[in-house]
């Protein structure tokens, strides 16, 4: 059992977090019960400055688990910063990442573990189920999960194969890749994993889709914070096309080709009539599509929370769209940009 012990790597959760309160402590609490020697763990968290009860929380959580827990600051507020400050403490052979806004299944480290030192992959994760704690948040989930929703993101919609894809949720990664590929790029104030991801497999690493790596994210619970979050994700996308143009799929240009539809075909209608004809098949056609999603997910929550459903898809598309064609405005000076790589600080000593 010893030698068993001393072969199990040393695993770092890295956590960047900033106002988390309301969940800082069942995320916290989600990695006190792992099955994986405690021995064996440390926790980082990154501060970004928190104005509301998380650090206190932390604090008092420190003295109750029996897993280490260093709390960093993050003075920039990011999460790339967060992360980079988290790994530059972090002592581990595996690095896991857990937000502060998820709660990660019992055996997930140990699983995280395992796919890594198989050899199968240098970076791994699995399928993520997005709850929400009020009707209005349910709605907001059962959108986020829906291939209507998010055009078909693995992790979000697939959890029943192993597939290696473009990124994951709350990966678990060997060390020695950002030795490699470099930290996260601190430019990205959202998409930071998807452009540190693409850079991984464009090093010939590979990113593992694993069904048995289970997780809970708790999702945005009104219209006006997640507007705010899929407006930055399209914002940000921008500047991952521009860096890494490969790293993009035909889905991630469809809501800002929606938005364009619906801009031109409404200037269109001011001068010509079949301007108004386009605008009026558009919407009629997107109303139908969301009507026939909306039914779609009718089994998956209560019927009384199926308008919020409803609206929560032209949220997601829209502000995504939108935020997608402001990016394209506020870096149209950077196309010919190179992407500036933070290097790894030396790992600490055990």
């Amino acid at each position: 059992m010893q030698q068993e012990l001393k072969e199990m790597p040393f695993v770092s959760v890295i956590m960047p977090v900033r106002n988390e309160a309301d969940f800082i402590g069942r995320s916290l609490k989600a990695v006190f019960v792992q099955q994986y020697p405690h021995d064996h763990l440390e926790i980082i968290v990154a501060d970004g400055l928190s104005t509301d009860e998380t650090r206190a929380q932390i604090e008092i959580l420190q003295s109750e688990s029996d897993i280490p827990i260093s709390l960093v600051n993050n003075p920039e507020r990011i999460a790339p910063s967060g992360l980079n400050r988290a790994i530059a403490a972090a002592r581990g052979d595996i690095i896991v990442r857990v937000d502060g806004h998820c709660e990660i299944a019992p055996d997930y480290i140990a699983k995280c573990v395992k796919y890594l030192q198989a050899g199968k992959a240098e970076g791994v994760g699995g399928p993520i189920e997005t709850i929400g704690e009020t009707w209005r948040a349910k709605a907001i989930a059962v959108a986020m999960s829906s291939n209507f929703g998010v055009g078909g993101s693995a992790f979000r919609c697939i959890n029943d194969r192993e597939m290696y894809v473009d990124s994951v949720a709350f990966p678990g990664y060997k060390r020695e890749i950002f030795e490699t590929a470099g930290t996260f790029n601190e430019e990205f104030v959202r998409n930071q994993d998807d452009e540190f991801n693409y850079r991984i497999r464009e090093l010939g690493g590979r990113i593992l889709l694993a069904p048995d790596i289970c997780s809970r994210y708790f999702s945005r619970s009104s219209f006006k914070s997640l507007w705010r979050q899929y407006f930055q994700y399209g914002y940000w996308k921008v500047r991952v096309l521009q860096l890494h143009p490969k790293q993009m799929s035909p889905r991630q240009f469809v809501p800002f080709v929606f938005v364009a539809s619906i801009f031109f075909s409404f200037l269109q209608g001011f001068f010509f009539s079949f301007g108004r004809w386009e605008l009026i098949i558009i919407l009629g056609l997107y109303f139908l599509a969301d009507l026939a999603a909306t039914i779609k997910a009718a089994a998956r929550i209560n019927p009384a929370a199926l308008p919020f459903v409803f609206l929560s898809f032209p949220i997601l598309h829209i502000s995504y769209g939108v935020g997608f064609a402001s990016g394209l405005f506020a870096f149209s000076r950077k196309w010919r940009e190179s992407p500036s790589v933070n290097k790894l600080i030396p790992r600490p000593k055990l």
